[in-house]
């Protein structure tokens, strides 16, 4: 992990057009960013093709590290009901699509979650997140492995299995700080990960207590690293202990954020991953 390898996260930005985010996030010296499926949909809508994306990205001197994020990829129908917009939206995004669009717009990987409640035996999910990677490889991208705590692959103990048993090479997981702690935690089984099991990172913080609506505070009430009560220099510290080379994301899906202006939220953002990156315990 280092300062000068941040990812500003698509879902900290969400709300601000595509093309807008790209000279604030230079600014405050990101290196990359992530982009949503959905952001590469609307800027098609508008008649606005990949190889733009590509060339824009790559004039502000960034480059995009992931698409998210696959939902639809397993076996099985959802164990609980979804908002219809959600259901949509996961419904589309099969890995064939995301994979279309992370290679037709230069991204180095893709993310994968089960967000839709499909209760799927860990040996057909290990066969599909297989067969994810083996296809995503064909288009020269890697595949991360996020687990949700409000879905069927909740927590590390869940994920790190599926992704050790499918043994592929461009296939590891997303550790995220607020899932990690709105799940069970595991900072000693983060620890002993191999460096190559993690591709991706994100961190974001959150008060100490678990809120009531967990997938509502997931995608609205999230806290900027340091701004929170969970326990984040151990999470950096067992991050360190794997030896992982990932890059660092800026993930806050935060409506008090959403209402400020897009340069002071990416200033913020890397000001507080720095912090997080210079801040060591021992042990």
């Amino acid at each position: 992990m280092s300062p000068d390898a941040l990812i500003l996260s698509a879902g900290t930005v969400q709300a601000v057009p595509f093309f807008d985010r790209l000279a604030p996030a230079r600014d405050a010296g990101f290196a990359g960013i992530s982009m949503f499926a959905a952001d590469m949909e609307a800027l098609a809508a508008r008649g606005v093709d990949a190889g733009e994306v590509r060339t824009r990205v790559a004039d502000a001197g960034l480059f995009i590290h992931e698409v998210e994020i696959v939902g639809n990829w397993l076996p099985g129908v959802p164990t609980k009901p979804n908002p219809g917009w959600l259901d949509a939206l996961l419904q589309r995004t099969t890995g064939a699509h995301v994979i279309a669009i992370a290679e037709a717009v230069g991204a180095r990987g893709i993310t994968v979650a089960e967000l839709r409640g499909v209760d799927c035996p860990r040996d057909r999910a290990t066969e599909a997140f297989a067969l994810l990677c083996d296809r995503a490889a064909d288009a020269g991208l890697h595949v991360a492995l996020e687990f949700v705590p409000t879905g069927c692959i909740p927590d590390l103990a869940a994920a790190w299995p599926i992704v050790e048993a499918a043994g592929r090479a461009n296939g590891g997981l997303l550790v995220d700080s607020w899932h990690v702690f709105r799940g069970t935690p595991d900072l000693g089984l983060l620890a002993s990960l191999p460096a190559w099991a993690i591709k991706s990172i994100q961190i974001g913080d959150a008060p100490a207590a678990p809120e009531a609506d967990l997938d509502h505070a997931m995608v609205h009430d999230r806290l900027l690293p340091g701004e929170g009560a969970l326990d984040l220099a151990g999470f950096m510290a067992a991050l360190r202990r794997t030896g992982t080379a990932a890059p660092l994301g800026v993930e806050v899906f935060s409506d008090a954020l959403a209402a400020q202006p897009i340069a002071a939220v990416a200033a913020r953002c890397a000001a507080a991953a720095r912090r997080m990156i210079g801040e060591r315990i021992d042990g």
